[in-house]
Order: C-alpha cells, then structure tokens, then sequence
C-alpha cells in the first residue's frame, strides 16, 4: 500500500517529537501504533494470546520484538531488526527478551509508552510489573497520539479509498431493504454490499430503525422486521489497506413523516453549521458549539456526549467535538462530524455523521455528500 519512503518518515517524524522531550526509546504494544511506524497490517491481534512489542529508539529504524509466528509478515515491513521468541511461553513471554532489548537501546535512559485517552496496554499485567521492576517506563507525553493525528497524503488517500467503498455501498441499499425485511438481515446484506464494492473487511456496523428514529446508536441488529414510516440507519467503519472509513445515512421506509423530515433537516443544518467552523486555528470546542446550537439550541449535547471525532488507523481516534476539548485543529487532521437531535419531542433520535480532512484554509470532504432529504425506501 505505502511506500518505505512514507514509513521513514513517519519513524524521523516520531524520533523528532522524542528528541524534543529528552525520550531515549518508546515502547508500542498496540495494533495501531505499530502500523503507523511499521505497516505491519494482521488479523492475528484478534487473538489475545499474543503479545507484540515495538521498540522505538532515538535514532534508526524501529526494532521488532515478536512471537516468531510474525516474523514472516514483519520482514515485509520497514523493519529490519526483529527479535522473536515462541509463543505462547508461560514463563517467560518475550519479556525478558523485551528488558535486554529496552536496555541495549536505552541504557538508563528515558523510555516512553502512550499513557492517555485512546491508548491500552495489550499485555499481561503480570509481565508488565515484571518490565517495570526492571525498568521505569513513563508516559509517552502524547508523542503517538500527535503524530498520528496530523495525517501525510497518502494516509488520507487510504481513508478516501475506504469513504467511497463505503458510500458506494450505501448507494445500493435500497437493493437490499424493503419493509418486513428483518433489521439483522439488512446488516448481513449491507456488509456483503462493502465487501462487494472493495472493503477488505467490516469492523464496525452499528445503527437502528423506528417510526421516530431509533433509541440509540451503537447497537447490534436485531430481527424486528422494518414497517412502513420506519427511519432506518447504518453507521459503519469499513477498512481498506488499513484504514477506516466512520460515516452513516439515514433512510424512509415510505414517506417520512413531517417530524422526521425536519429532524433531518437540522442535522443537515447542524453539519453545515460544524463545516463553517472546521478551519485551521479554531478548536474542537468551537466546532462543537457550532453543531451543538443547532442540535440543542447550545444546551450542551445530548447523552451521546460528543458530535464527532478524529478518524484513520482506528475507528476513532483523535480530538473530541466536545465543550471541553481545546485541541486547535491543524491541516492534516481527518475528523467525522456527527450531529444527533431528538425527534418527537423525545421519542427517538437521528446522528447524521461525515468525514473530512482539515486543509490550510478549510476542509475538504472524503466521504460522498449526503443527500438533502432522506434516502427513500419503497415499502
């Protein structure tokens, strides 16, 4: 997908934020922090009975400390120095082949592993204390967190890639969802759809259906057949070369009704309300009061907490469209809005959601425009 080229220079790019705060070596155990540095793009973090370790020095390329069932596809990477173990081991699991390798690095220097919101530690607890009682680790002070959010051109043409498959799938779901067609089997076709037009594959669907919206966001498929004046929505995060898409559309079944065509209506109005702010040097708090005066009248947002967030290696990554988060938006950033407002007094809610990647003066969009009134279902 990328070229060595691109990984370099994220790699100089990373060692340049070290350098700045006196960082002798990071430490990396999670999926997209390793793919960011390395491309090493596997479906094997799906089990969790393996533990992969980056070491990131101050200098040089990266070094690989892995189970030896990765070497192969490590190899294929801009990594050149990869150390391996077989694993599972019940004794000792990479960790004391990870202690000599941060020592040899760095000495007793300074070692860094992402501490804040988005990151995890994916390996045992057990072998963590075991690494810290050789070896002081502290935070990495949002090193990863701020390279990763400023996207390089090729990164954006990735998630580009990934928004058209998505909305080309989208295009298509009135092939695929009529009424009495059971919720769960909309899902199951609509994933066919993304794999159809070039998902590698489908993480993330999530949405709802009801005749005033749906009562929430995030939740999976059930067998409720769709009924005339039904609103139905799919959220969905496809990948593609590594990469997501995060945006959704809502659809009538029949003709929507008169509250639901103004609920979409302000969450149209919303967005464009949040495009207007989106520009280099306003912040997260500014975008999210733009949307939010239109949503709530600037209540405050709604119980989903935040209308929108940053995109790319991860579903969600990134800034917060939310009052407290003062990040100044930066050229390069790829960020989703996503506005919500009750419909019917209450009864249920629409999110309309989009994505974008900040420009020197503004933003350009990376998934398709949406229509202007819903998407129409024939019952």
């Amino acid at each position: 997908m990328f070229e060595r080229a691109e990984f370099v220079d994220r790699i100089a790019g990373v060692q340049s934020r070290m350098a700045e705060r006196g960082f002798d070596a990071l430490l990396l155990t999670q999926d997209a922090d390793i793919r960011y540095l390395t491309g090493f793009l596997t479906r094997f973090w799906e089990s969790p009975t393996r533990v992969w370790f980056l070491v990131v020095p101050a200098q040089g390329l990266p070094i690989a400390v892995i189970p030896s069932i990765g070497a192969a596809l490590m190899a294929g990477t801009v990594v050149e120095d990869i150390r391996t173990w077989s694993a599972p081991d019940y004794q000792d699991d990479g960790v004391s082949l990870l202690i000599d390798t941060l020592q040899e690095v760095a000495g007793r220097g300074k070692i860094g592993t992402p501490h804040g919101i988005e990151s995890h530690l994916r390996m045992p607890l057990a072998d963590w204390m075991r690494l810290n009682a050789r070896l002081t680790l502290v935070s990495d002070e949002a090193i990863m967190r701020g390279a990763r959010m400023i996207k390089t051109p090729a990164e954006v043409e990735a998630i580009r890639d990934a928004c058209q498959i998505a909305g080309r799938a989208f295009d298509r779901v009135p092939e695929i969802a009529r009424k009495g067609d059971a919720l769960s089997d909309v899902f199951r076709r609509f994933q066919m759809l993304c794999l159809e037009e070039g998902a590698d594959w489908v993480p993330y669907l999530a949405g709802g259906a009801g005749p005033d919206g749906y009562e929430d966001v995030i939740s999976p498929a059930t067998d409720v057949p769709l009924e005339q004046g039904d609103v139905l929505m799919l959220d969905t995060g496809v990948i593609r070369n590594g990469y997501f898409s995060d945006f959704d559309r809502n659809f009538s079944v029949g003709p929507p009704s008169a509250d639901v065509a103004r609920a979409y209506e302000t969450l149209l109005k919303a967005t464009q309300a949040g495009e207007a702010a989106l520009k280099p040097g306003n912040t997260a708090s500014d975008v999210f009061h733009a949307m939010d005066s239109v949503c709530t009248g600037g209540a405050g947002g709604q119980s989903a907490g935040r209308l929108g967030h940053g995109l790319g290696l991860q579903l969600t990554e990134g800034l917060s469209f939310i009052a407290q988060d003062h990040e100044v938006l930066k050229p390069g950033m790829v960020i989703t809005l996503e506005p919500g407002v009750s419909v019917s007094g209450g009864a249920g809610l629409m999110v309309h959601e989009d994505d974008y990647v900040i420009t020197q003066t503004g933003w350009e969009r990376l998934s398709p425009k949406p229509p202007e009134h819903l998407i129409r279902i024939e019952a």
